[in-house]
């Protein structure tokens, strides 16, 4: 194929429309906007609404919080502070990144605009099971995906975990630091090892095989768990243990090389292997933390303003 023409031309200009564009509104998409702004660089974030980070109902382990906030409103804080110093967000789902002579061209909601660099940070998808009211029981906290985060919240709950066996253990295991109450719903076809039924016997937590059927989201009361074979079972807590989307697609079409799980690699600088292309965040591989995600979001945006050229300052006025 020839790959030129695949290249896009630059406009009559011959100058980008920003330094950079993010894909991704949630804590690392805003704070690298935030640090992009600050370094005078022209920055457009594209937000299609979908942060991991909305969902959470309050995150008391997010530093300089002592009382907790939810993701919305550290979302919303974030975004406050990366338009005041002249970022611009703006609504929108990216559905194409090309190579461009200047960047790349980035394609949303009918919209292009030409970006000498590229910062993803869309994140994951969380796979959950057939549920009714799934956005209302995971802010409730009824529904939660990071015992890391929340697990100091479990205070002696009833608590299932459901998933592939050997891995929903693990998360079981865990959550025996903070309650004794765990149950394992092992989806049928992996049976673990005995190295990990002998986990199970020695923190005494509850033992079931059986595909999920339904759950059911009971306000107040926590979750009603229908099993394939009919049985009933109710929890105040129910983590999925179900994995979760990576969405690198965008990345992945550029040539991005990801790991086997589909989060994307980079180097150092959270540069992937298509040059001037850098991810943040959970699409990257790793601990799948908001206070990891703004680490990333600092580093990658110094990386993006130490590789353009420098600016002439000017006093304004």
């Amino acid at each position: 194929m020839n790959t030129d023409a695949r290249v896009a031309h630059p406009p009559p200009e011959h100058q980008a429309d920003v330094d950079c564009v993010v894909v991704g509104a949630g804590p690392a998409g805003l704070t690298a906007a935030v640090y992009l702004a600050r370094f005078h660089r022209s920055c457009r974030v594209i937000d299609a609404g979908c942060s991991r980070a909305a969902w959470i109902p309050t995150s008391h382990n997010y530093p300089g919080f002592p009382p907790g906030i939810s993701g919305r409103a550290l979302i919303e804080r974030l975004y406050e502070q990366a338009c005041r110093y002249g970022a611009e967000v703006v609504r929108g789902v990216v559905e194409e990144i090309r190579p461009h002579t200047l960047g790349f061209e980035v394609r949303y909601d009918g919209h292009g605009c030409v970006a000498r660099r590229v910062i993803l940070a869309t994140g994951i998808q969380d796979s959950l099971p057939a549920m009714d009211d799934a956005d209302a029981a995971i802010l409730s906290g009824t529904v939660r995906l990071c015992a890391i985060c929340d697990g100091y919240e479990v205070d002696g709950h009833e608590v299932a975990v459901y998933g592939e066996a050997e891995s929903t253990i693990g998360h079981a295991v865990f959550l025996r630091s903070f309650t004794d109450r765990v149950t394992v719903i092992a989806k049928p076809g992996q049976p673990p090892r005995e190295e990990a039924l002998a986990l199970v016997r020695h923190y005494g937590i509850r033992y079931l095989e059986a595909e999920v059927g339904q759950v059911h989201y009971r306000p107040g009361e926590g979750v009603e768990v229908v099993t394939r074979d009919g049985a009933r079972h109710r929890f105040e807590l129910l983590y999925p243990n179900l994995g979760a989307r990576v969405r690198s697609e965008l990345a992945q079409r550029l040539g991005a090389a990801c790991d086997p799980g589909g989060c994307l690699q980079v180097d150092d600088h959270r540069q992937t292997t298509v040059p001037g292309l850098y991810a943040i965040g959970d699409v990257v591989s790793g601990l799948k933390q908001m206070s990891i995600a703004v680490g990333h979001a600092a580093q990658a945006a110094t990386a993006v303003h130490n590789s353009l050229e420098a600016r002439p300052w000017s006093r304004p006025g």
